[in-house]
């Protein structure tokens, strides 16, 4: 989960200014925490405590204001109304990612995605981009290969895996659906050597670059086990305290877990 919020926060100052050289610098000046994160935490509080999803997503968007939440996605927070309204935008993909660190099965990965999902995302794309995403991660954490990763997100929810960071790039378009973005996430995981690779490989992808950064950051985290220590301590800086706190809990509780396993 941590490497969602970490890739949210390097990719914060590429959303509308891409990058123009391959080889640049992670963690820069002006690097912020968005909509990405804040949403991220939701979920995750919302899984360890408990809590209903949205009205804990819903809590969290208020508490932390113009962090760029979507037109749809703003319109819902300030509406009296809990009732999700279609979205097939990246969203619900972008916050999903404790979902698959804290799951113990597919099947609880799928489901539990979905309802995280569905409260705002209730289109059919809405949903499957945060189920691959969160299925990607499962798969990662218990030590699947990238082929089969791959081949799994492939078969399941039909997406096109086959490109390169390098053609997807010179395409240069921004989008903000979950078809336009979630796969191009995963190819930048896929292409990826270690955990900071994934992330510059999604921010290189141009378009939409934190959010694509915040779901290949949160593949890589699983995959690869570590998230370089200047990274986290930089994005430690960034965070508010209520968030440390979330993730502190969040991670104590899947070892627990996992020794209980």
């Amino acid at each position: 989960m941590l490497g969602a919020i970490i890739g949210d926060i390097c990719g914060s100052i590429y959303e509308f200014n891409p990058v123009k050289v391959a080889d640049f610098d992670l963690m820069t000046d002006g690097v912020k925490f968005t909509d990405d994160t804040v949403l991220t935490i939701a979920v995750a509080d919302a899984i360890i405590n408990n809590k209903d999803f949205g009205k804990t997503i819903k809590k969290y968007a208020i508490d932390y204001p113009k962090r760029g939440y979507g037109l749809k996605f703003y319109e819902w927070i300030h509406s009296n109304s809990l009732k999700p309204y279609g979205s097939y935008g990246n969203g619900s993909a972008m916050r999903v990612s404790s979902v698959g660190f804290y799951s113990n099965t597919i099947k609880e990965v799928l489901e539990k995605a979905k309802q995280s999902a569905e409260v705002t995302h209730n289109h059919y794309e809405g949903i499957i981009g945060a189920q691959a995403v969160a299925l990607s991660i499962f798969l990662a954490k218990t030590n699947h290969t990238k082929k089969e990763i791959k081949t799994e997100i492939e078969t399941r929810f039909g997406y096109n895996l086959n490109r390169t960071i390098k053609n997807i790039s010179k395409l240069c378009r921004f989008d903000e659906t979950c078809q336009g973005s979630v796969p191009e996430a995963i190819i930048a995981f896929l292409e990826s050597t270690d955990f900071e690779s994934a992330i510059k490989n999604a921010i290189l992808i141009k378009g939409d670059a934190d959010t694509q950064a915040c779901i290949a950051g949160a593949i890589a985290e699983a995959y690869y086990k570590e998230i370089p220590e200047y990274l986290q301590d930089k994005a430690y800086t960034i965070i508010p305290q209520e968030f440390k706190i979330i993730i502190d809990r969040f991670y104590s509780n899947i070892k627990k877990s996992n020794k209980g396993n």
